[in-house]
């Protein structure tokens, strides 16, 4: 077992206010815990990773290169490995979220990117 209390979890700030958290996970999966501020966005991008992100709080909507949908609590949406997509709080208020990746992965995802 190892246990992740959240307060010590390592922590990653892409942009201002856009903070994700590692959670327990592997090789194989990871789970990361997510804010973003009101109108923020990810960049369009793809990765090797399947991803389910699920919304806890607020809306987000995810737009890919021919679709978009927007989520609010406890709704989630499934993203093939190379599927283009963003995600955007399309809300008025902060919102929360965990992203799940099959593998799993680091936040060198991010830090690398040029």
């Amino acid at each position: 077992m190892q246990p992740v209390p959240f307060d010590e979890a390592e922590t990653y700030e892409p942009d201002e206010g856009w903070r994700r958290v590692s959670l327990a996970g592997s090789d194989r999966f990871t789970f990361e815990w997510f804010e973003k501020p009101p109108g923020h966005s990810s960049p369009m991008h793809d990765h090797e990773n399947e991803q389910v992100c699920l919304v806890l709080q607020g809306e987000m909507t995810v737009y890919t290169e021919d679709d978009e949908v927007t989520l609010g609590p406890y709704d989630s949406v499934h993203l093939e490995a190379w599927e283009s997509h963003r995600v955007e709080n399309t809300g008025d208020e902060r919102a929360v979220g965990l992203d799940v990746f099959a593998p799993g992965r680091s936040f060198d995802f991010w830090t690398d990117r040029e």
